[in-house]
């Protein structure tokens, strides 16, 4: 049989492989798009525990919407379909949550807020997270994150939010609260609250229990503005399935239910090799792709290999965490540097050293291979030779599992 895969934004990978290997694919379930357009609206204007959006703005003096960088498929730009017409009534800024990461490029800008962009180009602002001179601080988590996040965030009355609910490796889900933390939070607020990570309590699809999510609830209970959140849960061909709004924590719980019935993908048992085909946007870097990583360790048997198919059409991403994979003869030894100081960045190599003490990581990506080498990930050119080298060496019998849209699927054995 040919399989053929997602490559880039608009490319494709191929292989071929014998009819008589055991061969399944797993990937977001299934479920019904209604009217995109009436979704929306009916959200906007019934939102869970908020005022509707029209008296929200009713009475706003200076208006902030917190919005997500290119890393994401939140659905920005069409949400402003619904709320641009008031909006643009107020005195209003745009803040493109960013975290740690850097800020858009021009093609970026326009996958953002398509035509909108001309029309607000000069109200956009866009998060440093290391510029020290724009953060304030608004208190402590019990956890001890000192909580200073954009003065922007500070100097506005009102808070929009727009963002979109998916798993996420170890916050649980994305959406909610992640807006201000890491989105609009300073580097070392970051870097306090994802050393989080490392512990086994977070990951995907996990909140009770998980420190990471925990910490983010509490710090932003030091924000005192109000807010308005508008969370999209999108399908696997990113229509929108479900949008929920109003209070930020309401609106995210709620999402969530929504997220689980198209991300959460029932295995019957794991397999032998798994292919993790991370799409377009979240193959931008090799930091971002690591959740196609993280998800398919889920689906993987113990001494089995994971070939990661994911572009990074801009390389590695954040330097720290490949310098310590780089840097470290094994996955043990990286672990260890770890245990000894953490560093933002170090819970993506925690998780794929992890990986690395129980299986094989194969990489068919456009990182260069003497650098991804380096990182425990063993380079292929093409999806065809990184299939028939895993299968020759786990033999006919081996099962084969095509995770076809590995950053976000979460696979669940039942």
């Amino acid at each position: 049989m040919k399989i053929d895969v997602p490559y880039g934004k608009d490319g494709s990978m191929s292989a071929v492989i014998s009819d008589d290997i055991k061969v399944n694919f797993l990937e977001a379930n299934d479920v019904k798009i209604s009217d995109e357009d009436k979704n929306i609206k009916a959200a906007i204007n019934k939102p869970i525990n908020s005022k509707n959006f029209k008296d929200f703005l009713s009475d706003a003096k200076k208006v902030l919407v917190i919005v997500n960088d290119a890393t994401r498929p939140t659905p920005t730009k069409k949400i402003l379909e619904f709320i641009f017409d008031d909006l643009k009534k107020t005195d209003f800024n745009f803040i493109i949550a960013t975290g740690a990461h850097r800020g858009p490029s021009p093609e970026e800008y326009l996958q953002i807020f398509g035509s909108y962009y001309e029309k607000i180009k000069t109200r956009i602002i866009v998060h440093d997270a290391r510029a020290k001179e724009d953060m304030v601080f608004l208190g402590n988590s019990s956890n001890g994150t000192q909580m200073y996040v954009n003065k922007a965030g500070v100097r506005a009355d009102k808070i929009i939010i727009i963002s979109s609910v998916e798993p996420h490796y170890f916050a649980g889900y994305t959406g909610g609260r992640k807006s201000f933390l890491p989105g609009i939070a300073g580097y070392n607020t970051i870097e306090q609250n994802h050393k989080l990570a490392l512990a086994p309590e977070a990951k995907a699809l996990a909140l009770e229990g998980n420190p990471v999510h925990e910490d983010m609830i509490d710090a932003i209970k030091t924000v005192k503005q109000e807010i308005f959140s508008i969370m999209t849960v999108l399908d696997k061909h990113h229509k929108v399935y479900a949008t929920c709004c109003g209070h930020i924590n309401d609106s995210f719980h709620a999402a969530i239910d929504r997220a689980n019935e198209v991300f959460a993908a029932p295995l019957k048992e794991k397999a032998d090799i798994v292919v993790s085909v991370v799409k377009f946007p979240q193959d931008i870097d090799l930091y971002q792709a690591q959740k196609g990583i993280d998800n398919a360790k889920l689906a993987l048997k113990k001494d089995g290999i994971m070939i990661l198919v994911a572009k990074c059409r801009c390389g590695i991403g954040c330097k720290a965490f490949a310098d310590l994979l780089g840097s470290s003869d094994t996955p043990k030894a990286a672990l260890e540097t770890i245990e000894k100081g953490y560093v933002l960045g170090y819970h993506k190599a925690a998780k794929m050293a992890e990986i690395g003490l129980w299986a094989r990581m194969w990489g068919v990506t456009g990182v260069e291979p003497d650098v991804i080498s380096k990182l425990f990930i063993k380079p292929f050119g093409n999806l065809q030779t990184a299939m028939d080298t895993a299968l020759k060496e786990k033999g006919a019998n081996a099962s084969v599992l095509f995770l076809m849209d590995g950053g976000l699927t979460v696979p669940l054995i039942r």
